[in-house]
């Protein structure tokens, strides 16, 4: 996927198309959120096939090995899908990893508050189609859309499951202190300190969950904010690796190169060129 954002509607037409030559278990380098008005949605992912009929909301992350199968129910299909990149909305992507990693669907109910998710699907997709998109605010809409889809979640969850969830809890942990500190050149220990826990222990939380190291994360938080700056604002790649915590600017372009496999300059380019055409 080349663009930052797109969203688009499956209706029964596409299902059956999708349903009669479904993909391979497969995974993107974008995050996918489907909100589910009608119809049903057939899911492979975390290894296990599961079937939701609408309303729904599944979200699949970024890396996750899935399939998604749209299927007509009562004669009706009709899903809004949005795909966006890590770096449009960084402060939010990794808060949905700890929201989603072990519940990838979440059946709703019918009703105002899912209609309110639909009406923000309207929205965006309203802004995408005009001759010149302000992005600013689809950003804004696609947060209220998963603080709204949170609000939902957590209404349909027994409290007690989600108290008993230690590692979930963690891990959420993990990512607000996180999201305070990635700026800093601090590693695993800083942050291991923090929870009260062992570095070891930390680790295993993360790979359990995102099948990742705590400095992997840390490097692909930074990595998103590296993105975003680059894209949003006119700093220089010195000034960008400097806030980022990189006391070598050789050193965090060789870091995003290989992460991104464009160096910081190329990315920027390329961006801009997207974002005006």
């Amino acid at each position: 996927m080349r663009k930052l954002f797109q969203i688009f509607r499956v209706d029964k037409s596409e299902a059956k198309k999708i349903s009669e030559q479904p993909d391979e278990p497969h995974n993107h380098d974008f995050e996918e959120l489907l909100i589910g008005i009608d119809g049903e949605l057939e899911h492979f992912i975390d290894f296990d096939s599961t079937k939701t009929q609408a309303p729904f909301v599944s979200f699949i992350s970024k890396g996750k090995v899935h399939r998604l199968i749209p299927r007509i129910f009562n004669g009706k299909c009709d899903i809004w899908a949005i795909r966006f990149k890590s770096e449009f909305i960084p402060e939010t992507t990794f808060q949905l990893y700890s929201f989603y990693h072990d519940q990838a669907n979440i059946k709703l109910e019918k009703g105002p508050c899912f209609q309110r998710l639909v009406d923000l699907c309207k929205m965006m997709s309203a802004e995408t189609n005009q001759e010149t998109p302000n992005y600013a605010i689809i950003k804004q809409l696609l947060s209220v859309l998963f603080t709204m889809i949170e609000a939902e979640r957590k209404k349909s969850e027994p409290q007690n499951e989600t108290t008993q969830k230690t590692q979930h809890i963690s891990f959420g942990n993990f990512l607000n202190i996180l999201e305070e500190n990635y700026r800093r050149p601090v590693g695993v220990e800083f942050y291991a300190e923090k929870l009260f826990m062992s570095s070891r222990n930390l680790n295993l939380i993360c790979q359990n969950i995102l099948e990742q190291s705590v400095s992997e994360i840390i490097e692909t938080r930074k990595l998103i904010e590296a993105k975003n700056l680059l894209i949003s604002t006119e700093k220089t790649i010195s000034e960008i690796a400097y806030e980022l915590g990189y006391n070598e600017n050789s050193y965090f372009s060789n870091v995003f190169k290989k992460k991104a496999g464009q160096s910081p300059t190329e990315f920027r380019d390329d961006m801009q060129k997207r974002l005006t055409s």
